[in-house]
């Protein structure tokens, strides 16, 4: 049995499986089931809250009283940190990426509806200054009195990892009770943390199911370098590593589209077909490319060999709400 690092209990889990019977009929193929991890709350729903169930744990255990996080204008990263911070009793400043002119709305809303201190920086310091910033943020906070603790973006570290290493223990679980082996799961990847947790949970636990992470952002060669350093960070924290090589992180490349939450006719397209045929909602940020991404390669013929692929919901619906205008042109 690995020791894994304590967690406090947020997320309300387990989440369920879905199979998605008029979507895999439609596409004459495999079959697609569905991981309802949108469903793991509201004001904390999707699938940052399992990572920072790890995160806050660390974070309490060293008496801080205030979370400095970072993230775009519709972070759902952000907004989950929020709201956790505001039921445990803690406080939160959020630095997040604008251009200007943003409307208060979706996941920006929520964030000042739950109380979270927030500082705007151009996309160019976000680029090169994000962590440098949070560092002078934590000092003036130090200044007046608090312990803060930084959460890089997304809760994607080495302690972060475990949210999806028990993501992926949840999921062998229900392949048991539900009789079915999922021989591909398929995620966005948008800063590696999740895709990072199920890789080590695939590798330590011996399962053999192929993981896929569909980019919305950089490329295939960022995110494995990426993921390759979070999982090394995260073997701090057990008392093993896994021998594995850059090339067993697969990247389906080719559906960042426009580039991060920026949306394409084809994807808004894509959300609303979707959401007619099956009755469940995508976001334009992360889900909607991953899924995009993963029917358009089914019918490229690209996941031949694949009887039952699960996709990995990890929510994002608040992001919706300021491209409403986008979607009915």
């Amino acid at each position: 049995m690995i020791k894994i690092p304590k967690r406090i209990r947020l997320a309300n889990l387990p989440t369920r499986i879905e199979k998605l019977d008029r979507l895999s009929k439609e596409l004459g193929g495999p079959q697609i089931f569905i991981k309802r991890d949108d469903q793991t709350g509201s004001e904390i729903s999707g699938n940052k809250i399992r990572k920072l169930e790890y995160v806050i744990q660390e974070a309490l255990e060293q008496n801080c009283d205030y979370l400095i996080t970072c993230g775009g204008i519709q972070s759902n990263h952000a907004r989950a940190t929020a709201a956790a911070a505001a039921r445990l009793g803690l406080g939160s400043c959020l630095v997040l990426r604008s251009s200007g002119n943003d409307s208060l709305e979706g996941n920006y809303f929520l964030d000042k509806l739950l109380g979270a201190d927030i500082e705007f920086i151009t996309p160019e310091d976000y680029k090169e200054r994000r962590m440098e910033i949070m560092e002078e943020i934590k000092a003036r906070l130090v200044q007046q009195g608090h312990r803060p603790y930084i959460i890089p973006e997304g809760a994607s570290n080495g302690i972060g990892t475990f949210g999806y290493y028990t993501g992926m223990e949840e999921i062998l679980e229900q392949e048991k009770q539900m009789g079915i082996i999922f021989d591909a799961i398929v995620l966005a990847v948008g800063s590696g943390g999740t895709y990072s947790g199920m890789f080590l949970a695939n590798k330590l636990l011996g399962h053999e199911t192929k993981i896929f992470g569909v980019n919305v952002c950089d490329d295939a060669s960022y995110f494995k370098d990426r993921i390759y350093d979070i999982l090394q960070d995260s073997f701090r924290y057990i008392d093993k590593t896994i021998d594995f090589s850059k090339d067993e992180i697969s990247i389906i490349d080719g559906y960042v589209g426009k580039g991060y939450a920026l949306s394409t006719v084809e994807e808004l397209e894509f959300i609303h077909w979707l959401a007619k045929l099956e009755g469940i909602i995508l976001d334009p940020v992360y889900t909607g490319k991953g899924m995009y991404g993963l029917v358009n390669e089914i019918k490229k013929g690209k996941m031949v060999g694949y009887e039952n692929i699960l996709f990995i919901h990890t929510g994002g619906i608040f992001g919706l709400f300021p491209k409403k205008d986008l979607f009915f042109e």
